[in-house]
């Protein structure tokens, strides 16, 4: 098979089998990854059946990270279904059903059916998108390492979609203290998978009973100085759209003059 073309699982699965990384790093790659999983039959009536094969272990369904390792293991054409990852293992949750992931590729790996249970229960936001406005703000402290990189990583690929973000230690009226993540400008529409992935950074940064606060405001919002001046800023590019070609009437273009009859 040809696995001439490393992809970001490949890279995960290194880091981990060289104890540079645990296996929270590949479980992340694998959630936010585009998967292709092999099926039974043609998708019909908004039903996908995986193709499930039987195992010592478990029953598993197999899905790779590129059509090309799907189509190398299968040998010849089969119905399969494109979605992320995180969407396949919500499928597969309490199915008692693992996950077979790229069999035949230097990334493969079987996900058993507690795993698979583990990552769905996981995969919400648990954590609170704040509605209790702050008394104070300040530096954040004593952050692992681990989250802020994992934040990091997961705000970095957010161009168009958060335009800052800023990470602070806050103290609410009731007296409890947590951190929180602010970020600006996120559409209505886009807050809840925006703040289930923050909150998947928070989860396989590994920390234990960790918790983030997360608050969206919009960019004229008052407050973002406040958060600018103490917080952690975190950064995201700048979106650059292409710019549309200019068209030129006939003839306008200094460079290609009229030709003359």
């Amino acid at each position: 098979m040809d696995n001439s073309v490393t992809t970001t699982l490949d890279m995960a699965m290194a880091e981990m089998q060289s104890g540079e990384d645990d296996n929270f790093g590949f479980y992340e790659r694998l959630l936010e990854s585009e998967m292709f999983m092999i099926l039974e039959d043609e998708v019909g009536k908004d039903v996908a059946r995986p193709l499930v094969l039987d195992t010592s272990d478990c029953a598993v369904a197999l899905i790779f990270d590129t059509e090309q390792r799907l189509a190398e293991f299968a040998g010849e054409p089969v119905p399969y279904l494109a979605l992320s990852g995180r969407k396949m293992v919500a499928m597969l949750a309490e199915k008692d059903i693992g996950i077979g992931v790229n069999l035949g590729s230097v990334s493969e790996t079987v996900l058993l059916p507690d795993i698979i249970n583990w990552l769905a229960e996981n995969l919400g936001c648990k954590d609170s998108i704040e509605q209790e406005k702050p008394v104070e703000i300040s530096a954040p402290f004593n952050v692992p390492e681990p989250l802020i990189k994992s934040l990091d990583q997961k705000l970095a690929n957010m161009s168009g979609v958060v335009l800052a973000a800023y990470l602070v230690a806050v103290e609410y009226e009731a007296g409890g203290k947590s951190h929180m993540l602010a970020l600006v400008d996120v559409t209505p529409d886009a807050q809840n998978g925006v703040a289930e992935a923050m909150s998947e950074a928070l989860l396989f940064s590994g920390i234990e009973a960790g918790r983030l606060d997360i608050t969206f405001l919009s960019a004229q919002d008052a407050s973002i100085a406040r958060f600018a001046k103490v917080g952690l800023a975190f950064e995201i590019p700048e979106l650059i759209l292409p710019k549309a070609p200019e068209i030129l009437a006939p003839g306008m273009d200094p460079d290609k003059p009229p030709k003359l009859r």
